[in-house]
């Protein structure tokens, strides 16, 4: 606590004293979370306890105060400098710079492909769901970095240096050719204003400098309506070929070190995610590289976008456990006719619900993690290919109608931006709506399932593994199976497969892996009947050890 904050609190109002509030917030992201302790031992990431830890204490320490100066100071677009010369920069506030820098020295962007080996994605995946409890607007640049790596290694003997640059743990914000910094990021610039999802759609035009062919020299013509992190070193676009779309590195620097021919048109003005540049920007004979063969460019990214789907499943949960966090320890303190809100009834029920809704998120995100890890087995392959838009769509979608329901356990005060609520509802709807709206992510395992009958075998295994722990929830998975088996699939009703998958994958996963009571009301709550709104199911047979175990307070 700083010497003013100190003096301030010590202040004596002439009117009345300040009571009945809570204290400071002050607790370590992972030593806290048991649920997240417990899920990443079990799914293979237990020697990494040290390492979350200490990452859980920089997340709560540091990065939390600076991630509400770079959201207080948004980027700031630089077109032109005082003399006229173009820029082209993104201006951003230190406290950006700072989470950046942690974000990167932690790994987020490389650990898993720098460091391969036994939990590491699900080690990562913790770092990244305590890194956005506290910051959401970096992780963009993290994510697009991070998921750029296997489309770069589609094309080595042009991107060797770049993914060197990616595996590195040094930020480096500079403005200069690649070869020059001592760590990279990577954006990525898919959609056009004709097309959004429909990438098939797109104008922009390639055309080769001399030979066409993988890792050849291209220059781009378009524009791009959405591009993420502006600020990038270089950038994944999908532009048009003589054989259909291709997917392109193009360089914020030529290889003769100058300028790229691209222009960023302005910064999106967005509901939130404030600290993170969006941008519109277009290109007129931008130097860049083919990666993978002409015509193929969609399947180049698919992976790309795959894991970006993937870290849309952390930050949607990690969302639901922050909020969760500031409702729980406002209502540990916060008395109301006489004793403590968390002594209500009727806030034990919204709280007991809101407890297992965030854990059941936690779990479906690390079992798609534990899936990376052992992405060479057939059956993981079929889980990530399943899991990822399942869980995509049915968390994401969760998520702002828990974070609203959080905002309320506080009032008023929930209200108020010094709170951090706003800031985290500001940012609850993003990730259902960025890299495939719901109906993207419904479809998508539409297709999955139509295509491959090796995938809805995978689902059934898995949820054959808790076969007999519930009556209801065997009755959904025969339900699954049928739909599965008679292989009509209708593209209107492809939300409720996708919902049904999830409500059977996460009653599965409470069953496997959280205490009994937990479990139970999970399946009493989303299986046997449908959950409407929080806090209007039948009431917790052990609230009191549901909420002890989310509790944001717990002994060290």
């Amino acid at each position: 606590m700083s010497k003013v904050t100190k003096e301030i609190k010590s202040t004596m109002f002439t009117t009345h004293k300040v009571t009945n509030q809570p204290p400071e917030f002050d607790y370590n992201l992972y030593q806290t979370d048991l649920a997240l302790q417990h899920a990443v031992g079990q799914f293979g990431g237990d020697s990494a306890a040290a390492r979350l830890t200490d990452y859980g204490q920089t997340a709560r320490e540091n990065l939390m105060d600076h991630s509400a100066l770079a959201n207080r100071n948004k980027p700031e677009l630089r077109s032109y400098d005082r003399f006229g010369h173009r820029l082209n920069e993104v201006s951003f506030h230190p406290s950006y710079h700072k989470i950046m820098g942690d974000a990167i020295a932690a790994g987020l962007p490389s650990s898993p492909w720098s460091k391969p080996g036994p939990g590491a994605h699900v080690e990562r995946a913790a770092m990244v769901y305590m890194h956005c409890q506290a910051e959401q607007g970096t992780t963009c640049p993290t994510t697009m970095t991070f998921s750029a790596v296997p489309a770069l290694q589609v094309q080595p003997d042009v991107t060797s240096d770049w993914v060197k640059g990616v595996m590195s743990r040094e930020y480096d914000p500079r403005n200069l050719p690649w070869s020059e910094k001592s760590g990279l990021t990577i954006g990525m610039a898919m959609t056009e204003k004709q097309g959004g999802s429909d990438v098939r759609a797109n104008q922009s035009v390639a055309t080769p400098v001399a030979q066409p062919g993988p890792g050849k020299a291209y220059l781009l013509t378009g524009h791009k309506w959405f591009c993420s992190a502006p600020m990038s070193d270089g950038f994944l676009v999908l532009a048009q070929t003589d054989a259909g779309i291709g997917c392109f590195l193009m360089p914020r620097w030529t290889p003769e070190g100058e300028l790229n021919s691209f222009q960023i048109q302005r910064l999106k003005d967005k509901l939130g995610n404030w600290s993170n540049a969006s941008s519109e920007i277009e290109f007129n004979q931008a130097y860049s590289w083919l990666l993978g063969e002409e015509g193929r460019g969609i399947n180049t990214i698919l992976e790309m976008v795959a894991m970006t789907r993937f870290d849309c499943m952390i930050g949607s949960s990690s969302l639901m456990r922050q909020a969760l966090a500031q409702a729980m320890h406002h209502c540990n303190y916060r008395e109301s006719f006489g004793k403590a809100l968390i002594e209500q009834p009727a806030m034990v029920s919204v709280l007991a619900d809101l407890c297992i809704e965030s854990e059941a998120a936690m779990l479906l995100t690390l079992r798609v993690a534990q899936a990376l890890d052992t992405a060479s087995d057939e059956h993981s392959q079929q889980m990530i290919r399943s899991l990822t838009p399942v869980g995509k769509f049915w968390i994401c979608k969760r998520t702002p109608a828990m974070v609203y329901e959080c905002m309320e356990c506080l009032g008023g005060s929930g209200y108020v931006e010094e709170s951090v609520m706003p800031q985290l509802f500001r940012e609850s709807p993003l990730n259902s709506i960025w890299e495939g709206c719901g109906n993207i992510q419904s479809l998508d395992v539409l297709r999955a399932l139509s295509k491959s009958p090796q995938t809805a075998d995978a689902l059934l295994h898995e949820l054959d593994t808790t076969r007999g722990a519930d009556k209801s929830l065997d009755q959904l998975v025969n339900s699954l199976r049928d739909d599965f088996q008679s292989a009509k699939f209708d593209e209107s009703s492809c939300r409720q497969l996708s919902a049904n998958i999830a409500r059977a994958i996460s009653a599965s996963l409470m069953v496997r892996h959280a205490p009994q009571a937990n479990a139970e009301y999970y399946i009493a709550t989303r299986v046997r009947s449908q959950h409407g709104i929080f806090g209007s199911v039948p009431p917790a047979k052990d609230a009191a050890a549901i909420l002890q175990r989310a509790s944001p307070v717990q002994a060290i």
